[in-house]
């Protein structure tokens, strides 16, 4: 069964990187089992807009960005891609840093060199070694992730409380609030996620030599019901341990008066004395392995989202040479995250605006994609007209309904 997921699982694997991790934890630092209720909301939300991200790249065998290109104006487009690579850029920094922390906490030493060692490991790894052989370890890596679900299970959690605020919200007016739910999110539903999910689609194709949308309907629809399985394992899985990293936190963090906590690798430095050894072992190991995981997934979607704007030749199955540009902005999105993470730039800022940054071009990039996967020009008989589409939509204003709500509340407060 392992063998048959693909891209919805290493997407929904990379969607929980030390980013995601560090806002999970100050949401369940700051507010307790408050905002379970988001992690529950958005499973279906994110689920349909990564199924739409992948229908887009395996029916018409190109990127989101190339798609785009067809029906939309150029200038609009470039926009959205350049934010798109400010926010990996700022992500990438943030997931680097927290990695190098965690080294630090579990073996002592300088934590900027194991940042940008790190940094150097996963991008020596994407540019020497093809896909085929890349996939199956990061599919490896999802593994990790088992780690927060184990940190559940290893405290006393009042698990009556914790499914009351998984299905009754309680809504509050601070901006504190909304720039929490905001980052949570702009961490679940994410851009970089759209485009790599799309991007590896077509790399799928690519290894097999087959499009499947040009054959048969009904292989064509065995297809379509892969990524659907596909994805709704690797996003189900993905909010499953976002449950779980609040829950751990708010049963033990802010139940002891902990509500501080910005960085992942501060939640597991903090769990020590509350929770044990065993548990902050798990975040502070998880941290790095997701990590390893989501870094070249950050870089390679801002190197797909570029190489298609320009035309340029786009794979992680060919050599530098033959994708000089693509390995270029791949590389470039890479060590500019390294240096990011070398500076004095506070990491906790990193981390929160990252996911806020995502949170605001989340909104007009899924507008976008909504426009490409009903439009007829560009899918032709595979467009999207069920609840696929209803809920797409939904996603979409979703994302803008919440920035608003933060934009609302900085002017009021």
């Amino acid at each position: 069964m392992f063998n048959l997921l693909g891209p919805g699982l290493i997407t929904g694997a990379a969607d929980d990187d030390p980013s995601g991790i560090a806002t999970y934890s100050q949401a369940g630092a700051q507010t307790g089992f408050g905002l379970l209720w988001t992690v529950f909301l958005t499973t279906p939300f994110m689920t349909a807009i990564q199924i739409i991200s992948a229908r887009i790249g395996a029916v018409t065998g190109r990127g989101i960005t190339a798609n785009a290109l067809v029906i939309y104006p150029r200038p609009l487009v470039l926009g959205l891609i350049a934010l798109l690579c400010v926010a990996n850029a700022i992500n990438i920094a943030a997931d680097l840093a927290a990695m190098g922390e965690a080294m630090q906490m579990l073996t002592g030493g300088p934590p900027h060199v194991y940042a940008a060692a790190f940094g150097l490991f996963c991008l020596m790894f994407e540019v020497f070694v093809s896909y085929r052989r890349y996939a199956p370890y990061l599919k490896g890596l999802t593994l990790a992730l088992f780690a927060y679900v184990a940190a559940a299970f290893s405290i006393d959690v009042p698990w009556r409380e914790v499914f009351a605020a998984t299905f009754v919200p309680h809504f509050s007016s601070g901006t504190d609030y909304w720039f929490l739910v905001v980052a949570i999110l702009g961490t679940t539903i994410s851009p970089y996620l759209f485009f790599w999910q799309a991007a590896e689609e077509v790399e799928e194709d690519r290894l097999k030599h087959s499009n499947s949308f040009r054959h048969s309907p009904q292989r064509a629809q065995a297809r379509l019901k892969g990524i659907s399985i596909d994805t709704w394992i690797g996003m189900a899985f993905s909010n499953l341990v976002a449950f779980f990293i609040i829950v751990t936190t708010a049963a033990t963090l802010h139940k002891s008066g902990v509500t501080d906590i910005q960085t992942a690798s501060q939640a597991a430095e903090a769990l020590r004395p509350i929770a044990g050894p065993f548990t902050f072992f798990v975040f502070a190991a998880g941290i790095i392995g997701t990590g390893l995981l989501a870094v070249p997934v950050l870089a390679g979607s801002a190197a797909y989202a570029v190489a298609d704007a320009f035309g340029w030749r786009s794979s992680l199955e060919l050599t530098v040479m033959k994708a000089r540009g693509f390995y270029l902005i791949l590389g470039g999105a890479t060590c500019l995250g390294i240096l990011l993470a070398l500076t004095r730039i506070d990491p906790i800022k990193l981390l929160l605006w990252s996911a806020v940054i995502n949170g605001i071009a989340a909104a007009p990039i899924m507008a976008l994609m909504m426009g490409i996967v009903t439009s007829k020009r560009v899918l032709g008989d595979y467009t999207v007209k069920t609840w696929l589409a209803w809920v797409g939509w939904g996603a979409t204003g979703l994302m803008g309904l919440t920035v608003l709500a933060l934009i609302a509340s900085l002017l009021l407060g």
